[in-house]
């Protein structure tokens, strides 16, 4: 053997082995409980991803997720934060889980799907009488008439073809084509989820009444997010109110938005509250949170100052929000307002502790020797900034993925017959066969080709040469 021969033999030897191993690993792949474990696995880290809180702050967690106790005595901030539970739909391995998952329905597709769907768009007719004894449902008749067969299944929404003395019949395809529908619609919604985590982004604001942000705080985003995050525009939170309860309890609280372009000219306007976001470019505002961000108040004839208030820490007992006056002007002395809601009460506390006063908005109070009046209190909104460029394709599957289904339920039925009479043939062989299947719904379809024979047979009983039909199962 000369040496490009051997060449030759070592390429082809090669090609074969790598032939095997990509049937081998599209085995693999296709292997239906590999599919039901993998989507079982993405299931129970889609479920953790809802429990644990995502995006937080390290303090958050430390605080809920302690080392002593751990939660479920494993379960700390440091085991979450390694497993990248905080952001669990970002993570490497879930992205991982989520293409492996796509890759085995893709080779499903390919590998039973498509054959299974050529094969039923094939036509094919049996040209023997033992050929119906392999199929679920047959019959004989003595006799009979294949126009008025091929007509009434016709009637019936089959598709019928004939070739000389045979003839095949079907209808139902498009229940082969719901299966390759799901199947896509589910690559179609992985595809959404891994590009909506790798180009989304999720922030956080905290904004007085009055003032304008651009996007900053950003808390969770994926590699590519950059493009997605509102650079050219700028937010001005006109108002922010709270509607209460007769109670005093929280109704429900409002922002009224507008959206700015880079010359400051308003592009948007909406007025949001919770369940009620504003969208802009992609990009969604929610209405999560409020606060108190500052309060204006004036000394005797002095002009109005604007002191912010903080949230004080009060160890779960409510929210409550203060501030520091100085009633000197070397600030050796002073009082603290206190207020827990943008009703409009404050407390006024001296430097020991003592309430003083209580006083509400475009009210006076004397403290120190000089009248401290309330000017106005200046409520702040929280809002969560949110954009997931995939929701488009998650919410296109899922539409898909009902057609898919519903196009399931479609019974693929096949019937074949075969007129058996001329010359050449056995007595016992001479009539006509005829016989079917199912791939769902087995009764009905019985009940349908029982239909027809009775038809046949009817048909056979007004025409003196034929005989009644006999089933033979």
């Amino acid at each position: 053997m000369t040496i490009e021969e051997n060449s030759l033999a070592e390429d082809s030897a090669l090609t074969n082995v790598g032939r095997r191993l990509w049937r081998r690993l599209l085995s693999v792949l296709s292997n239906l409980r590999l599919a039901i474990l993998l989507l079982l696995t993405i299931a129970l880290f889609s479920i953790a991803g809802t429990v644990i809180e995502q995006g937080q702050s390290l303090a958050f967690y430390q605080a809920n997720y302690p080392e002593e106790p751990a939660l479920f005595g494993f379960l700390s901030w440091k085991v979450l934060l390694l497993l990248g539970l905080d952001h669990v739909y970002r993570t490497w391995w879930f992205l991982s889980l989520l293409i492996l998952f796509g890759s085995s329905l893709t080779a499903c597709t390919f590998t039973r799907q498509f054959p299974a769907l050529k094969a039923a768009r094939r036509w094919k007719f049996y040209t023997e009488p033992r050929q119906f004894e392999k199929l679920a449902l047959s019959a004989q008749l003595d006799q009979g008439n294949l126009d008025y067969l091929a007509q009434r299944l016709e009637a019936r929404g089959y598709l019928v073809f004939r070739e000389g003395d045979a003839i095949y019949a079907r209808k139902g395809i498009i229940g082969r084509i719901g299966p390759i529908i799901v199947h896509a619609s589910m690559l179609i919604i992985l595809a959404g989820a891994i590009w909506g985590a790798m180009g989304g982004f999720l922030a956080q604001e905290m904004v007085a009444s009055g003032s304008t942000f651009q996007v900053k705080n950003i808390i969770d985003a994926g590699p590519f997010a950059s493009w997605q995050i509102p650079k050219d525009l700028s937010l001005r939170v006109n108002r922010f109110w709270i509607d209460y309860t007769p109670e005093g309890g929280i109704n429900q609280f409002y922002s009224d938005l507008s959206v700015l372009d880079t010359q400051q000219e308003e592009v948007d306007q909406e007025t949001i509250y919770v369940n009620k976001p504003l969208r802009y470019r992609g990009v969604t505002f929610y209405q999560t949170d409020w606060g108190i961000a500052a309060v204006q108040v004036q000394l005797n004839n002095s002009p109005i100052f604007q002191l912010p208030m903080a949230q004080l820490d009060t160890g779960g007992r409510g929210r409550v929000w203060g501030t520091w006056v100085p009633t000197k002007p070397d600030l050796s002395a002073g009082v603290s307002l206190l207020a827990k809601d943008l009703q409009g009460m404050l407390l006024v506390y001296d430097v020991e502790g003592n309430l003083v006063s209580t006083v509400r908005p475009g009210m006076a109070t004397k403290v120190n020797g000089i009248t401290l009046k309330i000017i106005d209190i200046i409520g702040s909104t929280g809002l969560q900034i949110k954009s997931d460029p995939g929701i488009p394709l998650v919410y296109t599957g899922f539409a898909l993925l009902m057609l898919g289904v519903i196009a399931s339920y479609f019974s693929h039925s096949q019937i074949w017959a075969l007129q058996k009479g001329v010359s050449g043939s056995s007595p016992e062989e001479i009539g006509l066969y005829v016989g079917g299947k199912t791939n769902r719904a087995q009764v009905a379809f019985e009940r349908e080709v029982i239909e027809i024979l009775e038809q046949l047979s009817k048909l056979g009983q007004e025409t003196p040469s034929l005989k009644a039909a006999s089933l033979v199962s």
